[in-house]
This record gives C-alpha cells, sequence and structure tokens, in this order.
C-alpha cells in the first residue's frame, strides 16, 4: 500500500449528501485543534492534502481522501468552546449520523494531544466506538512539544486513563518528527489489507 498516492476526494456537510461506501475507511476523530490535519498530511508525506487552519472549529464537514485503495476520512473537531450551541448540535448529529452508518470503517484512530488530559467528549467518543464496537486506538499527537522525562510520565499516566477501557493501543505520534508514522503505516495496512 503506497500511502504517497493520497488525494482529496470529496466532502460532505449532511448526511443526505453521502453515497454509498465501496471501500475501506479509516477515521481520524479528536477535538479541535489536537493536529488532525497535520497528522493526515504526515501520514501521506504531502504539507496541505488535508488543509490545517489557525482557527480551531473551522472544519465543519467531513472530508474523504482517497488513499491508494482505501479512504482516510477527516471528522470535524469537537470541543471548540466559542462554536454556537446549533452549530455543535449540527456537528454532533453529522458525526453520529456518519459512524451510525452502514460503512466499511475498519479503523477509527481517536487524536489526543499529550499534553492534555483526555475530555469528556473524548471519553464519550472512545465508549461509543466500544458501545459500537467499532476498532479504534489512540494517537498521542505533539509528542515533539515534551522533554522525555515528562513526556514518559504523560504516556504512562494517559495509559493509567485508559486502562478501564481494556487493551487499548496507544501510539505516540509527531506531526514534526514524524515519530509513530511507521507503526501507524502498519496498522492500517493490518486492518485494510486483511480480509
Amino acid at each position: 500500500m503506497n500511502f504517497n498516492k493520497a488525494e482529496f476526494f470529496t466532502s460532505y456537510g449532511r448526511l443526505d449528501q453521502f453515497e454509498e461506501s465501496s471501500i475501506p475507511e479509516v477515521v481520524f476523530s479528536g477535538r479541535s485543534n489536537v493536529g488532525k490535519s497535520s497528522f493526515i498530511n504526515k501520514l501521506v508525506n504531502r504539507k496541505s492534502l488535508a488543509r490545517t487552519s489557525g482557527t480551531p472549529g473551522k472544519t465543519a464537514t467531513i472530508n474523504f481522501f482517497y488513499v491508494d485503495g482505501i479512504y482516510f476520512v477527516d471528522l470535524p473537531g469537537y470541543g471548540y468552546a466559542k462554536v454556537s450551541k446549533q452549530e455543535k448540535k449540527k456537528w454532533s448529529a453529522l458525526i453520529g449520523g456518519y459512524l451510525d452508518m452502514d460503512r466499511d470503517i475498519r479503523l477509527v484512530i481517536q487524536l489526543i494531544d499529550i499534553r492534555h488530559n483526555p475530555t469528556q467528549n473524548d471519553l464519550d467518543m472512545i465508549n461509543f466506538y466500544i458501545d459500537f464496537e467499532i476498532p479504534f486506538i489512540i494517537a498521542l499527537t505533539k509528542v515533539d512539544k515534551l522533554k522525555k522525562t515528562k513526556r514518559e510520565l504523560r504516556i504512562k499516566t494517559l495509559k493509567e486513563q485508559f486502562v478501564e477501557y481494556g487493551n487499548i493501543e496507544v501510539v505516540p505520534f509527531s506531526s514534526e518528527t514524524g515519530e509513530g508514522v511507521d507503526q501507524i503505516h502498519s496498522i492500517i495496512k493490518s486492518i485494510c489489507l486483511s480480509e
């Protein structure tokens, strides 16, 4: 599987726009400003396939990228305080509606900033994946922002917080240094290329 063979496919802002799912989908989920666009760009070795924004809460659509036979699906970031309640409800319905569709979702990569504890929204998403038996892993973003000792302590603390959810795979990741890219590539390949 060649992750460099990536292109923008389409965006959906309403559930009635979705076409049927025909190929495996890998979904990227996380709060606003967790680094989802940078994460996707690093995986496909591109600077701006997924648009990054300095304004949190800007992505209000579900964006699909075609990556050598599978879709990368970028969900809108959640939890940004300055977005109206009406907008939050719309996003929630869109994200929940997408995850509830009959689609070939092989994996959700739940992104959490290593520097912060998971928010209630993060935990709600994790519980949703468990309840609906959607396979997922956790990627700890922005690991390059911490010095080694602090970073190891944060990884240990976060893993302990996730213990109650069972044996969740946790991958430290940096869009700056590329740490974690090979591991994420391997996980995606093993899940998407196996029938």
